[in-house]
């Protein structure tokens, strides 16, 4: 009986061969799903295994110039390897990487929903014990990822997924950010989102997982008012206000959420990282320490109004986290200091 042709006969039209396609040529691209400055995703179908993919092709020829981009081409590929190993329930899957021309290309798992940035404006808010539950959830993945070494860099709502009807959430584009850091294109400024970067990362000094935490309390802060802890009219000032200016209590915007979460973000928010919390586990045993301590009514449900819109001569208050931290810190070391507000338990 004769054997029936291959799947991949079939597919491509290919009568002399066997082979399935490898490399880029394993994807075949369905539909535009976005593009940036990076380049561009597409949805694509695996033709090995006929899943749909998010495929992203990189424009490193446009972005780089010709004596960098090889070595940036290789550092990606160092770096998405790296986080190729990520395992976790909210990290979004890199299944293959691989290089075209002297551009790259990067395979994903395919996920509906919509990025958090649908859900980080006045009106569409998220009810506060749903956005407080996805910042633990956060917080855990990202752990996860700094104890394998692996620091995203742009954490922000864009490169977070979530599909609420699934309750499905994803954090993307581990082994991409840091080619944002080094991107120099057309001005010469470093491309990237610095409303979400910590002062270090900014300063251009080195990070570590502490500046992905300094960045999802940013996530946390917008999801929760629909603004962000540091605005400015340029640039510069805006660096200029990561770097020394403490963000307004959240409670700024709006005065019913409790102050133990305002607390918390606080401390996320500190400006010299060894002030904030060290690990995604701490951030996330706080944040679920609010949640038990129990949110005044009418948190639960969708916030679809604009939230408190102070005047713009009342002087935003905000959160002494550190002077609170270091009475908390006393107190466990047995000795009376004046009692603080209430606040979650902060690890040592």
């Amino acid at each position: 009986m004769s054997k029936p042709p291959s799947l991949w006969r079939r597919l491509l039209g290919d009568k002399k061969t066997d082979s399935a396609p490898s490399g880029l040529a394993r994807y075949r691209r369905e539909r535009l799903l976005g593009q940036g400055s990076m380049g561009e995703v597409w949805l694509a179908t695996d033709l090995e295994t006929g899943a749909p993919v998010a495929l992203k092709q990189l424009a490193l020829q446009r972005e780089f110039s010709p004596e960098d981009r090889a070595d940036v081409r290789a550092r990606f590929m160092r770096e998405a390897a790296a986080a190729a190993h990520l395992r976790h329930p909210d990290i979004l899957e890199i299944r293959a990487t691989g290089e075209a021309g002297e551009d790259a290309w990067i395979v994903m798992e395919y996920v509906r929903g919509h990025d958090l940035s649908h859900y980080s404006r006045a009106g569409r808010l998220l009810p506060v014990p749903a956005a407080i539950r996805l910042g633990i959830r956060l917080a855990r993945a990202l752990g996860h990822a700094h104890a394998q070494g692996v620091v995203h860099r742009d954490i922000k709502p864009a490169n977070v997924m979530y599909d609420r009807a699934s309750d499905t959430l994803k954090v993307m584009d581990f082994g991409i950010a840091r080619l944002a850091d080094g991107s120099r294109t057309r001005t010469g400024l470093v491309l990237g989102t610095p409303s979400f970067m910590s002062p270090e990362q900014l300063a251009g000094l080195s990070v570590d997982g502490r500046s992905d935490l300094y960045s999802l309390g940013v996530l946390l802060y917008q999801l929760l008012t629909g603004q962000l802890p540091h605005q400015a009219e340029s640039m510069a000032r805006l660096m200029q206000a990561i770097a020394k200016q403490p963000p307004p209590d959240v409670r700024h915007f709006r005065p019913e959420l409790p102050e133990a979460l305002a607390l918390v973000l606080a401390l996320a928010l500190e400006k010299h990282p060894d002030l904030r919390y060290r690990t995604g586990e701490q951030l996330a045993g706080d944040l679920q320490a609010v949640l038990d301590q129990g949110l005044p009514a009418g948190l639960d449900v969708d916030f679809d109004v604009a939230p408190h819109a102070p005047s713009p001569h009342e002087a935003p208050p905000t959160v002494d986290a550190f002077a609170l931290t270091q009475r908390l810190d006393a107190k466990e070391a047995g000795q009376n200091p004046p009692t603080p507000p209430a606040r979650p338990h902060k690890e040592t």
